[in-house]
């Protein structure tokens, strides 16, 4: 008996959408191509957990696999938090966060929607003084196909925002080329000091 092909769409229909990328993709919709390519197994998702193994199995048809310890474990539902006494208004994890969960500004302090939050803790990574943290949903629930729902729906909002700012883009790296080919004034290197410095103190609060 020949198994009907499954489109990836149907995958990613059953992927709990917080593009956290331990699945080793960039999202969930490129993990869905891969399973539907035959690229990938269908263990690499720890926020589905066992349970989201065993919805993709009765799709695809494959084994119920355990979850594979490389890309993580299966953990209570968490979502990030900012020590905003520490943020110093970098915005890289606004950059960061893949579903726009993240407000702040530039120089101001940050601090995260938790309702919004899919715990992907790709924030964390990023930002120099380490002032995000996971803490767990209280009280504790289940990620559920609703959260699925808005979380992609946010997720595929930003990604549209983006690709149609790539004059932005283009300026931002013009400028960045310009700064860097600028020789540093006493000003600038007082200043670049001065940043160097709240960072070491900050992470040494923090440790």
């Amino acid at each position: 008996m020949v198994r009907p092909v499954i489109q990836a769409a149907s995958i990613n229909d059953l992927l709990p959408q917080t593009q956290c990328t331990k699945c080793g993709y960039p999202g969930c919709k490129p993990y869905a191509q891969a399973i539907a390519g035959g690229q990938a197994a269908i263990n690499r998702c720890p926020p589905g957990g066992q349970t989201g193994v065993a919805a993709l199995s009765r799709l695809t048809g494959r084994p119920a696999l355990p979850l594979d310890p490389d890309c993580g474990q299966h953990l209570p539902l968490q979502v990030a938090v900012i020590d905003e006494q520490y943020c110093i208004g970098c915005t890289l994890c606004i950059q960061a966060c893949p579903v726009d969960a993240i407000l702040g500004a530039s120089k101001r302090m940050h601090t995260v929607l938790p309702d919004l939050c899919t715990g992907c803790d790709l924030c964390i990574a990023p930002c120099p003084v380490d002032c995000i943290s996971m803490t767990d949903v209280m009280p504790a629930r289940e990620w559920t196909t609703h959260d699925a729902h808005e979380a992609r729906i946010r997720y595929e909002s930003r990604q549209k925002r983006i690709a149609t700012q790539p004059d932005a883009r283009r300026l931002a790296d013009t400028q960045a080329v310009l700064v860097a080919a600028t020789p540093a004034t006493p000003a600038a290197l007082d200043k670049q000091a001065a940043v160097r410095e709240a960072l070491a103190r900050a992470r040494a609060r923090r440790t």
